[in-house]
């Protein structure tokens, strides 16, 4: 064999040895069938046990291994929603790699994966050929808290095109996300603009503040504000800075009764404590699955004991929770409270646990009582 021959081989058995391996196969997951079955799939070699947590299950669901170390379960069918689930791998918690879908929060151990299970009609949350509104970001800065601040404005439909003023809710999130949670897993304008296009609701405006005074760090407690501290600054920072603020950016009016207050979790515990404290700007309040505080409580044994009948001042105080939510007695003593006390309110007992399938069926059934087509007007 001549020299070049020899040379030509062995370059030839260095660039077959150097040749990379073939990619693995990718991996379907979720996948959805046409009867509504999910199949959730993981490649996982070397586990030995891996679970499905998601909130459609009552339990844990385990997967079964195949010889290439697939691991796969079926489950369902699932109803029309949209669900979080992760995967439990030998006793540690994780996302699905293969689904880009993720439900986002500043907890880390919180965070999920995402499904939704299509409907053949519309969600009332779905995107549909409808005038759309406009979600925007905007930036003030907030002398109570000597900080920059960002808050997501919804302007319904023409708003642009306008000169009329519109009505105006509050709408705070929960523990653990930020002000983009409305539009990002509850999808309340995709809600309001189908509402609106439906002649449902009167158009208005929803401002989604940031619902902490100051950020929470999972580093220590020594990091993080007190709870009291952080609800103080917040309603410091709401009624100071951003209703003003909206007030002098935005065609809103300015009275108490076009103004309302709402929110989930934390943010539900928020709106009752801040709108019963301040019926002078709240004419309508509704939590979801609240996380109750003191101040609640507080507030309404004083609007009882005072001069002013509260059912005279108030035009909504709506109430909601999942039977299966760990904060449902929580809620449903203050319905009963308020009931004693001859307060007037909605109460509504579903099913479900602390979930957006329950907040956002909530915000669907609550808006319309928030923003009446035909608004009560006291002293009009």
């Amino acid at each position: 064999m001549s020299r070049f021959a020899c040379y030509a081989l062995l370059v030839g058995i260095a660039c077959f040895a150097q040749e990379p391996a073939a990619p693995p196969q990718p991996v379907r997951s979720p996948e959805l069938d046409s009867a509504g079955r999910v199949t959730f799939r993981l490649l996982a070699p070397k586990a030995s046990q891996v679970l499905l947590r998601a909130d459609f299950l009552k339990a844990r669901q385990p997967l079964s291994k195949d010889e290439k170390g697939l691991w796969s379960v079926t489950v369902g069918p699932l109803d029309p929603d949209i669900y979080t689930y992760e995967f439990v791998v030998d006793g540690v918690r994780t996302i699905d790699p293969n689904n880009p879908s993720v439900k986002y929060t500043s907890r880390p151990s919180e965070t999920s994966s995402q499904i939704e299970a299509p409907s053949r009609a519309p969600m009332f949350y779905d995107a549909r050929q409808t005038p759309h509104g406009i979600v925007q970001i905007r930036w003030y800065h907030s002398k109570s808290l000597e900080t920059e601040r960002r808050v997501h404005v919804y302007t319904p439909p023409g708003y642009e095109r306008g000169a009329g003023k519109y009505p105006v809710l509050y709408l705070l999130h929960g523990a653990g996300v930020d002000d983009s949670v409305w539009v990002g897993l509850g999808r309340m304008n995709l809600v309001l603009d189908n509402l609106i296009a439906e002649g449902k609701i009167a158009p208005a405006l929803v401002v989604m503040p940031y619902g902490y005074a100051a950020r929470p760090a999972p580093l220590s407690p020594s990091d993080v504000l007190s709870g009291d501290r952080q609800r103080a600054g917040f309603e410091r920072d709401l009624i100071n800075d951003v209703i003003p603020f909206i007030q002098a950016n935005y065609r809103v009016e300015t009275n108490r009764d076009d103004r309302a207050i709402a929110g989930l979790s934390m943010g539900g515990g928020q709106s009752l404590e801040i709108g019963l404290r301040h019926p002078e700007l709240f004419s309508r309040i509704a939590g979801f699955s609240s996380g109750l505080v003191r101040g609640v409580t507080e507030q309404i044994e004083q609007l009882a004991a005072g001069a002013k009948n509260p059912n005279e001042q108030y035009r909504l105080i709506w109430i909601g929770c999942g039977t299966e939510d760990r904060l449902y007695p929580a809620n449903q003593q203050l319905s009963e409270l308020l009931t004693k006390k001859g307060i007037k309110h909605t109460w509504r007992s579903t099913g479900g646990a602390h979930t957006w399938q329950v907040w956002r069926r909530y915000f669907h059934e609550s808006a319309p009582l928030l923003f009446p087509k035909t608004r009560e007007r006291a002293g009009r």
